[in-house]
């Protein structure tokens, strides 16, 4: 079996599964927030039950609009404080989490092997772990927030092997867009995206996360990486008990639907063009595209090694004029190392505004919004009409480094273009 296979067996007490066999899993950990969280309590309370399965399993994180800009959404926050409350759930407030896919293996929430859902499709995220994780419906949460299990079928995989070394200022955020672009937004339904390969292993964990983010934009079900000794060292100091996960690989005569190889060595930053994710080309070919706005954030690029290499590119020099920048820490967790490195200080010299840890501008929040015709280039990982404001914007999706570059300059650039210019 692969190393999905074998979660999911073991998740349903199995000894083995196939590919299209139906699963009724255990679950380890559920998490839900502000937006989607207010539903699933709404349909638990309508199936008429008392109390959650497990209230240590169960995580809450207030993200997608925080602080509250409406009545409306302070209800929804409300709601979810006082479910929290009267079940004994681990919350995240408002300036004590961040946003959640940073949250949960930041707090120890993650572990490899595990099964985790979440009322959030970018909860596949925590595949980084070399745990299975994959978001689903809030009346699917509601149903697991009672009986503790969910079913699944067990899905065919696709193994991606990667290997090569990243050219200078190329990003596994780039490799994960021109992935995407050469699959189709479907062209891993609900299939497991097991990422393999040199390239993989010698990734930081910060790049892992951002690769398993993307895997739903290509309509998997989850992405996963197998745990070694950088997820030891990661998780070793946010956990009480690290499990033994020397099994949690998967059997080299595994099976796959399909193998797809991958060669970072030439490949150069590739950028997301309006207004699909798969509309993928390398800068090279993008053009002249001004742009009115810059995002650094977001669950896929919102880490510290994000923010460093942004840093990087924009200390001593400025924002264009007419083009608003926005970078926002994933977690108030790299706000604060963000603030003691100094990388904070570089952003606002440079004229960006830094704000407080939430999905901001991502799914159409409460800061950061575009008008009709205006452009942006984002960190994040869906640029669908209307994602960002207008129906009439433009959304680029890029790496932290092109979107700095890009800050400065006003258009779409290489960060090449910016350096060699000092």
């Amino acid at each position: 079996m692969n190393i999905t296979e074998k979660i999911l067996a073991k998740a349903s007490n199995k000894t083995s599964v196939t590919p299209g066999e139906i699963v009724d899993a255990n679950v380890d950990v559920l998490m839900t927030h502000d937006l989607t969280g207010p539903l699933a309590v709404e349909s638990f309370k309508k199936i008429g039950a008392e109390k959650v399965w497990d209230n240590k399993k169960i995580v809450v994180i207030l993200d997608h609009q925080i602080p509250a800009e409406s009545i409306k959404a302070a209800e929804l926050h409300k709601t979810m404080r006082q479910f929290a409350k009267e079940q004994k759930l681990r919350i995240y407030d408002v300036g004590r989490g961040g946003i959640c896919h940073q949250v949960m293996p930041d707090q120890g929430h993650v572990l490899p092997g595990a099964v985790i859902v979440g009322s959030d499709s970018h909860t596949c995220t925590y595949g980084a772990f070399g745990a299975f994780s994959t978001g689903i419906g809030s009346t699917e949460a509601a149903a697991v927030m009672t009986t503790g299990k969910i079913w699944f079928k067990v899905p065919q995989s696709i193994k991606t092997v990667v290997n090569g070394k990243f050219s200078k200022y190329v990003t596994p955020k780039d490799l994960i867009l021109n992935m995407i672009g050469k699959l189709g937004v479907d062209g891993a339904i609900y299939k497991s995206a097991e990422f393999t390969g040199s390239t993989i292993r010698e990734m930081s964990i910060s790049g892992r996360m951002t690769i398993c983010n993307m895997a739903v934009e290509m309509g998997a079900k989850n992405g996963i990486i197998e745990p070694d000794d950088l997820t030891r060292e990661y998780l070793q100091k946010r956990v009480n008990t690290l499990p033994d996960f020397a099994a949690l690989k998967s059997d080299k005569d595994a099976q796959y639907e399909q193998i797809v190889e991958f060669d970072v060595s030439k490949m150069e930053p590739q950028i997301a063009c309006p207004s699909s994710v798969d509309n993928v080309k390398p800068i090279s070919e993008v053009g002249d595209v001004p742009i009115d706005q810059a995002f650094i954030g977001s669950c896929t690029n919102g880490r510290l090694e994000d923010l460093r290499l942004a840093a990087q590119i924009l200390k001593g020099k400025k924002v264009k004029d007419g083009v608003r920048a926005l970078v926002i820490p994933a977690s108030q967790e790299i706000y604060k190392q963000a603030l003691t490195e100094g990388l904070t200080e570089i952003f606002t010299d440079a004229g960006a505004i830094v704000c407080g840890s939430a999905c901001g501008p991502c799914l159409g929040g409460h800061i950061g919004l575009l008008a009709a015709n205006e452009t942006c280039v984002s960190t994040s990982n869906r640029n669908f009409i209307g994602r960002m404001g207008s129906t009439q914007a433009n959304v680029y999706l890029a790496s932290p480094a092109v979107v700095a570059a890009s800050a400065v300059t006003g258009k779409i650039t290489n960060p090449t273009a910016v350096l060699e210019a000092q």
